[in-house]
């Protein structure tokens, strides 16, 4: 496809085949969901297609990549919960999954699994450590997918996202995509997800999803908490000129360091090792809130560049770090440090921890 299609379809289909290899849209004379051959521009960068069948809106899962990754990685589990099946057992695994995220959120789930009966469900495997084989193993076990044309309403069944990304089966991230040549913008993309995307919405509510992307093709926006007309939405751009935006890519759409860059599956798994969680915090009046926290662009470029270098030269060097008010400075700070502590030079730590 070319770069220059850069219609809501045209760009749906370049992120798929950007991550998959793939144009991942349903095709067959009835409906089915049949995979073509992959793109010869596009490698892909480890993704699968998701097939928008497959989304079980009951729970907010992909219920075929989560059934395949658990019986992949936990094939005695995976037998007992019965999940080949539509039985009570099954049933009650996804009520407890769906439980799970609705309290924890998505990222601790992930990070942690969930407790089901007499099991530990497993469902995600972080990065591998240098030379740990069966780490390596388990994370290529991991399934990242992509699913064009998302139905996600058990009531309003024709609504629909322009995509949703997956890992082994549970909603990370939503994209509204829009395309300034017939005079829609990332603007629009985020009124839409203000006035039509509503924050009842099992996919839709807080915790489920890591992020909601608004995305055209010079801009990109992010929301952590979807919450209709009061909907917060950031900047995830580069900057451009020591403003906003994003420069000009010689080679694509501005935009497109968001999939190429941000959206690999080393990146998303970095990020949700290190950077995104939900905090708790109290209000004047002692009441318990909750707060999504997702990495804006400069946040992670800023940090993942200080790590860069300090594994090459060590500690002990000074850096001026220019950021504006409001820029997020605190969880920078705190993200660097907390990673600078584990940080390894030559297999000896660069930084001490004191007890």
């Amino acid at each position: 496809m070319s770069v220059s299609d850069t219609s809501e379809r045209g760009l749906e289909k370049l992120i798929c085949q950007a991550l998959t290899g793939y144009d991942c849209e349903p095709k067959g004379s009835g409906g089915e969901f049949v995979i073509a051959e992959p793109a010869t521009v596009y490698g892909g960068s480890g993704w699968v297609p998701g097939n928008p069948a497959d989304f079980d809106r009951d729970h907010a899962v992909d219920l075929a990549k989560l059934r395949e990754f658990v019986e992949k990685t936990q094939p005695k589990i995976a037998a007992s919960l019965r999940l080949d099946e539509d039985c009570p057992s099954r049933t009650q695994f996804l009520h407890r999954l769906q439980g799970e995220v609705a309290k924890r959120g998505v990222v601790d789930v992930l990070r942690k699994g969930i407790e089901h009966g007499a099991f530990h469900v497993d469902l995600f495997y972080g990065s591998p450590s240098p030379g740990n084989v069966k780490a390596e193993k388990l994370f290529a076990d991991n399934i990242f997918s992509v699913t064009r044309q998302l139905r996600y309403s058990k009531d309003e069944t024709r609504l629909a996202l322009d995509l949703c990304l997956f890992i082994n089966g549970l909603p990370v991230a939503t994209f509204e995509l829009k395309n300034r040549l017939t005079k829609q913008s990332v603007e629009d993309a985020v009124l839409q997800y203000k006035r039509d995307r509503d924050p009842k919405e099992l996919l839709f509510q807080f915790g489920r999803c890591m992020v909601h992307f608004a995305v055209d093709d010079q801009e990109v926006w992010m929301c952590t908490h979807l919450s209709g007309k009061d909907s917060w939405f950031l900047p995830f751009n580069k900057g451009y000129n020591d403003g906003a935006g994003n420069p000009p890519n010689p080679h694509g759409l501005k935009t497109a360091y968001l999939w190429e860059e941000i959206l690999t599956k080393e990146s998303l798994t970095d990020i949700i090792e290190n950077y995104a969680q939900i905090v708790e915090d109290k209000d004047d009046k002692g009441r318990k809130k909750r707060t999504q926290i997702f990495p804006r662009y400069h946040q992670l470029d800023v940090v993942r560049k200080l790590l860069a270098d300090a594994r090459v030269n060590g500690a002990g060097r000074r850096y001026l770090i220019q950021h504006s008010a409001g820029s997020g400075k605190s969880n920078s700070i705190a993200w660097l440090a907390h990673q600078l502590v584990d940080l390894k030079r030559a297999e000896k730590r660069l930084a001490k921890v004191r007890n």
